[in-house]
C-alpha cells in the first residue's frame, strides 16, 4: 500500500495548491483502503477493500419492451454483455496496485495475486497517477457452467489450481477517462495490452445481451447515476421463455420486515445454470390471479436471471 500512501500525500499537496488531481470521493475511498489494510492486515482472507470508483450494475431493458436506439438522443456504442465475474484493477503510476472482485459494487475482495496472471502488471498510463480499469473475467463456452466456473475460480485458495483455469479478462471501462470518445479509450486499452469489449464479438464466451452506451464520455458522465446504475448506459436482454414444472405445495415464510408471504414449492427444474425448487409468490393475490392449485403445471422464469418467479399456470 506504499503507492497509495504516496499518491494521497501528492494529492494533499496538489489540493492545497489549488490543482487537485482527484475528486474528494476518490481520495476518501483510497484513504479507506489504507484504513482497511492497517486495521486487518493483508494476510487475512475475506477482507473487503473499497473500489476507487464504484462498480454500478446496469439498468436492464428486455427485447420488445423498447427500441434501444430511441433511449438516447446521442450517438451510442454497442458491445457484447459478457457473462462472467466483474473485477476492478487499480493501477498507480502504471503499476498494478490492487485488484478486487465486484462485491457489492462499493467494496470487493482482494484478488490481486490471481489477476496478475491475467492482466499486465505494468502499463504506460501517463495521463493520471491513478486509473481503475474494470472488466469481466470469463471462461469459454466449452466449459460447463462457464459463468460459475469463472466466478468460482476467483475464490480459489490454491494458486496452482487457479493457474490451470482457462480464463480471460476483457476490459470495458477506465476511470478517470482520458479520451472523449469511448471507442478511442478502448483502443488505448488494447494498445496497453488488454482485451476489450470492442476488440471483437467474443462469441466464444457466454453472453447475456448487449450493452448500449453513450459514445461521448463527457456526455455519459453528465447524465450521472442513480443509486444503482449509470444513466448513460444500459443492458438490452433477451426475454427468455420459462420452464414448465409442477407446483407441489405452498408454504408461508416470515421476511426480515415481519411480513408473511407465500412460497411455491416446485418439482426441481433447471433454468439456465441453476436448479430451481422454490419461488416467492409475494402475496395471496398472485395465487388467485394465476389460478394456482397444488399439483398444477406452472411456467417458471428467473427474473433478472436471478429470482425464481411463477409467471403462468400451464
Amino acid at each position: 500500500m506504499r503507492a497509495v500512501r504516496e499518491l494521497l500525500e501528492k494529492a494533499k499537496v496538489e489540493y492545497h495548491k489549488g490543482t487537485p488531481i482527484m475528486s474528494d470521493d476518490v481520495y476518501d475511498r483510497l484513504e479507506d483502503t489504507l484504513v482497511a489494510d492497517t486495521t486487518v492486515g493483508t494476510t487475512v482472507t475475506g477482507i473487503r477493500y473499497p473500489h476507487a470508483f464504484p462498480m454500478y450494475s446496469l439498468q436492464k431493458i428486455y427485447e420488445g419492451d423498447k427500441d434501444p436506439a430511441s433511449v438516447y438522443d446521442l450517438p451510442t456504442v454497442v458491445s457484447p454483455k459478457l457473462d462472467g465475474a466483474a473485477v476492478s484493477l487499480q493501477y498507480i503510476n502504471g503499476v498494478l496496485n490492487l485488484a478486487l472482485s465486484r462485491g457489492d459494487g462499493k467494496q470487493g475482495l482482494d484478488i490481486t495475486d490471481k489477476m496478475r496472471l491475467l492482466v499486465p502488471d505494468t502499463i504506460a498510463w501517463d495521463d493520471d497517477d491513478l486509473v481503475q480499469i474494470t472488466g469481466e473475467v470469463v471462461a469459454p463456452l466449452t466449459i460447463e457452467n462457464a459463468r460459475n466456473y469463472a466466478s468460482g475460480s476467483l475464490n480459489l485458495k490454491d494458486m496452482q489450481e487457479f493457474k490451470k483455469r482457462k480464463l480471460t479478462f476483457v476490459a470495458y471501462n477506465a476511470e478517470p477517462w482520458i479520451e472523449l470518445d469511448y471507442a478511442d479509450e478502448m483502443k488505448d486499452l488494447e494498445q496497453l495490452g488488454f482485451n476489450t469489449c470492442l476488440s471483437k464479438t467474443w462469441d466464444e464466451f457466454p453472453q447475456d445481451g448487449q450493452v448500449w452506451r453513450v459514445a461521448n464520455n463527457e456526455d455519459w458522465q453528465e447524465l450521472g447515476h442513480t443509486a444503482h446504475h449509470p444513466r448513460g448506459s444500459f443492458a438490452i436482454k433477451e426475454r427468455k421463455e420459462g420452464v414448465v414444472t409442477k407446483l407441489l405445495d405452498v408454504v408461508w415464510q416470515v421476511g426480515k420486515s415481519g411480513a408473511v408471504s407465500p412460497v411455491a414449492i416446485l418439482e426441481p427444474c433447471i433454468i439456465g445454470e441453476a436448479t430451481v425448487s422454490r419461488a416467492t409468490l409475494h402475496n395471496i393475490g398472485i395465487i388467485e390471479d394465476l389460478n394456482l392449485e397444488i399439483g398444477c403445471d406452472v411456467e417458471v422464469i428467473r427474473a433478472g436471471e436471478i429470482i425464481p418467479q411463477i409467471v403462468a399456470r400451464v
